[in-house]
């Protein structure tokens, strides 16, 4: 009574320990859920704030670079020492005019087109000599009395950006100045950032961009592409489809903010691509500190509970020590249950070996009677071949050395079934053709059943049924079934047995006859029980047979037929024709 309360009293205390610790997760989960939902949008917000002022001063940067690079073809246009090379053909000092200018106004490159598009000078001596007469900026220049801005493509990609403008003397126009401005050191210097970066002209088409890939396609086809493991890959990722997301998507972590301006130069327009990455990196600091915060609560909570795990060990240990003494003696127990289960075995063994002899002492009888016949003959051929001697009738005499012959094979078949259904049974298993076996059983009841005049009806397949086993011990099950049905008719006056021999799934022998049918189907396999009179059988057959079937993977059941009668039916794994092919060509080598 004692122990039980104790054990009342440990479970609810261990029901409130439970209570209490399910109530700290949950209010751990809140607190971290409500805590990632307050740092998130208002570390989003500080973030939005700096990508927009990011994104001002890129365009701010990238409208002054083009204005001041916007008034040099206006004023290299009036220069002197340029309008004076152009007039006279002399371009020896044009070339080193325009790399001082240059290095004064900061543009990419200078050139001077004469009136035919001829490069005569330029900051980039390569280009001298080259043609640049269907060029869109000297074409336009020489056509347009102002300054000409053009985007021109690169073979080597990206673009160039050219301001162009005619120079003329008085009415004459002598040539044209091209200057182009590097708007490359932007994508440089956006290269290194974590945002993505893009610039589109009026059409749409993207000119600059943090990823080269991008150049030349709108938006939406350059988010479609697949990109480089960098921020910018983020960036396409979460945004690749415009129609289906939000244009400030968060997505599991990987949200990208997309903000957009524009540029007053032309309809230009500049987009910029920024991550939550830095977003996350801030929240889940936070969360990480709260997190382990928890974490050591439920650790002193569980050392806690340890500490009590420990005093509860101390009272198991205690009782362990009866445990192993119980284990003990069940051992001990379970090793005497094995010795008797193997004297059990040797015992059933014998009696088995010995329920085949009962039954041959049984059947001695009966076949010295069938033994006699053919002695009887022999004597009669004998005599009658000794008188035909005597007359010298040869040929009649032989037939009758002839019939003498057949008796003796027929008297040592006789002898073969004894021997062979006297000795034990072998332990290895080989294909049975369970139709020879039967037809053997029934040669060995031959006596009997011709001194009882028992109508017997056989049903077998028309192909050969084979199983795995023991053929002395099948047959063994074969007679023994034969002896009770024969003597199950005794009381009959027309006595009949059926003999169904079938394959299926399983080999089933089934054996019916006309006697009264089974009084008690609960003992019928039970060792010693018996319906027979004393002296007539032991009660042994029946539960040997059901052994020597259980052996071989079977099993041995009965019933009354619906008729009147008992039905015996032996059911054995049946031999697949594979095995059978493999063990005949093993028996024939």
């Amino acid at each position: 009574m004692q122990g039980q309360g104790v054990f009342s009293n440990n479970k609810a205390i261990s029901w409130r320990v439970r209570v209490a610790l399910g109530l700290l997760f949950v209010l751990a989960l809140c607190t971290v859920w409500f805590t990632n939902n307050l740092l998130t949008d208002r570390f989003t917000q500080t973030t939005r704030n700096r990508a927009e002022l990011r994104l001002a001063l890129y365009s701010g940067n990238l409208l002054s670079e083009l204005r001041q690079n916007a008034i040099v073809p206006q004023l290299l246009a009036r220069d002197p020492s340029l309008i004076g090379a152009l007039n006279s053909q002399d371009y020896s000092q044009s070339t080193q005019r325009l790399i001082s200018f240059v290095e004064e106004i900061g543009a990419a490159s200078l050139m001077l087109l004469d009136s035919d598009g001829r490069t005569v000078a330029a900051t980039d001596r390569n280009r001298l000599g080259s043609s640049h007469r269907n060029a869109q900026y000297f074409v336009d220049a020489m056509r347009a009395a102002g300054t000409i801005f053009a985007v021109i493509p690169r073979e080597s990609g990206g673009y160039s950006f050219t301001y162009s403008r005619r120079v003329q003397s008085g009415g004459d126009v002598l040539g044209v100045i091209a200057v182009e401005v590097d708007l490359q050191k932007f994508e440089r210097a956006w290269a290194g950032i974590s945002d993505a970066v893009l610039v589109t002209d009026s059409t749409g088409a993207i000119i600059l961009a943090t990823e080269p890939r991008w150049r030349g396609r709108t938006e939406a086809e350059a988010l479609a592409r697949q990109t480089p493991q960098s921020a910018i890959e983020r960036a396409i990722q979460a945004t690749a489809d415009w129609t289906a997301l939000p244009p400030d998507a968060y997505i599991q972590g990987e949200g990208v903010m997309r903000l957009e301006t524009r540029i007053p130069f032309r309809g230009w327009r500049m987009a910029s691509f920024t991550t939550y990455a830095s977003v996350r990196e801030r929240v889940n600091g936070v969360l990480a500190l709260e997190i382990m915060g928890f974490a050591i609560l439920l650790a002193v909570a569980f050392y806690f509970l340890s500490r009590r795990t420990a005093f509860r060990m101390a009272l198991f240990q205690r009782e362990s020590a009866e445990l192993r003494a119980l284990n003990a003696r069940l051992q001990r127990e379970i090793a005497e249950r094995e010795r008797v289960q193997e004297t059990l075995a040797v015992a059933e063994q014998t009696l088995e070996q010995s329920s085949k002899l009962a039954a041959l002492g049984e059947m001695s009888a009966a076949v010295s009677h069938e033994l006699n016949q053919p002695l009887a003959a022999m004597k009669t051929y004998l005599a009658g071949a000794r008188l035909l001697l005597t007359r010298n009738r040869k040929d009649e005499a032989l037939s009758s050395f002839g019939r003498i012959d057949d008796l003796i094979e027929r008297m040592g078949a006789i002898t073969r079934q004894l021997k062979s259904y006297a000795r034990k049974g072998a332990d290895a298993l080989s294909p049975v053709d369970m139709g020879a076996a039967l037809a053997s059983s029934l040669s060995m009841m031959e006596p009997q059943l011709r001194q009882r005049q028992v109508q017997i009806t056989r049903i077998l397949p028309d192909e050969p049924v084979f199983v795995m086993g023991d053929r002395m011990r099948i047959e063994q099950v074969m007679v023994n079934l034969l002896r009770n049905a024969i003597d199950a008719t005794r009381s009959e006056r027309n006595p009949q047995v059926d003999i169904i021999l079938s394959a299926g799934q399983t080999a089933t022998l089934t054996v019916r006859d006309n006697g009264p049918g089974i009084e008690d189907l609960d003992a019928l396999f039970e060792p010693f029980y018996t319906t027979k009179q004393p002296g007539d059988g032991v009660g042994l057959g029946l539960a040997i047979s059901s052994g020597i079937v259980n052996d071989l993977g079977g099993r041995l059941t009965a019933r009354n037929g619906q008729g009147g009668g008992a039905v015996f039916e032996m059911q054995l794994p049946v031999l697949s024709r594979v095995d059978d092919e493999s063990n005949n060509s093993q028996a024939a080598e």
